[in-house]
């Protein structure tokens, strides 16, 4: 009876031991699953440094062969630099009107995303067009040559 008694004490002070360590480790576990049920994920306003990585992706997009430079010119890279930043402060502040301090972000990052893609569009095409134009002979010269290929035509008659 003796050893009955002694395996009894033996496992009560076994099972006190790790109870400590189970209460413990459920505290812990407890304590971080409020720490995560607080925790909110906000992916708006970005950070300076995602701000500063869109500002490079879009000088790069801009001043190095791309599908868009096959179809509009690529821009000389200091040019590309300064209308990437107004690029993306103007995309930011467009998105940043529309935030509500109650939204997760999601819909304004979207917003800003779709904002710098058509900035950037509006941006190489007006840039096109007046390149374009540039190299086209005015209205008036285009004008000049037709009268005189006109009244050539008739003198030759």
């Amino acid at each position: 009876m003796a050893e009955t008694e002694s395996t009894t004490t033996a496992q009560d002070s076994a099972t006190a031991e790790t109870e400590p360590h189970q209460t413990q480790a459920q505290l812990q576990i407890d304590e971080t699953a409020a720490k995560l049920n607080n925790l909110t994920l906000r992916i708006w306003p970005p950070t300076q440094r995602t701000r500063d990585a869109v500002i490079n992706r879009l000088v790069e997009t801009l001043s190095s062969q791309s599908v868009l430079s096959k179809r509009y010119g690529t821009i000389p890279e200091d040019e590309a630099s300064s209308l990437a930043k107004s690029i993306e402060e103007e995309a930011f502040s467009v998105a940043g009107a529309g935030f509500s301090p109650d939204d997760d972000g999601i819909e304004i990052l979207q917003m800003y995303s779709k904002e710098i893609s058509k900035r950037m569009l509006d941006t190489v095409k007006s840039r096109a067009a007046t390149a374009a134009a540039a190299d086209a002979p005015s209205a008036t010269e285009a004008a000049n040559g037709e009268e005189v290929s006109s009244s050539s035509v008739k003198a030759e008659a």
